[in-house]
C-alpha cells in the first residue's frame, strides 16, 4: 500500500504527534514497510481458526491479602520534599 505525505500527516494528527519534516520520506518507507507485511497475512488460509481474545490460556494466580506490617506515618513522611503534618504535597496538576 503506498502512504502519501497527506495520509502521513493524517496519521499523526490523529495519533497526536509531532513528525520532524526532515523524516517524512523515512516514516512513510517504514509505514509501507509495516502495511505490506500486514498484507501478506490476508494470504494465510484461516478457516476454522477461532480469534483469540487473549495470547494465553494461563489464569491469573491471584495472591490472598494478608495483613503485614505497614510503614508508619511519620517514617513515611520522613523523605518526602514537601508534606505538612498528615499529608504529602503535591504540585498542582489540574487547574
Amino acid at each position: 500500500m503506498k502512504i502519501d505525505k497527506e495520509t502521513l500527516h493524517k496519521i499523526a494528527h490523529l495519533a497526536r504527534l509531532e513528525l520532524d519534516p526532515k523524516k517524512e520520506d523515512a516514516y512513510i518507507k517504514d509505514l509501507e514497510e509495516v502495511l505490506t507485511w500486514v498484507e501478506k497475512l490476508n494470504e494465510l488460509d484461516t478457516e476454522g481458526v477461532e480469534p483469540l481474545t487473549n495470547m494465553s490460556f494461563e489464569v491469573n494466580a491471584f495472591r490472598h491479602d494478608e495483613v503485614d506490617n505497614t510503614l508508619e506515618h511519620d517514617r513515611a513522611l520522613k523523605n518526602a520534599p514537601k508534606h505538612d503534618e498528615d499529608h504529602f504535597r503535591v504540585p498542582k496538576v489540574l487547574e
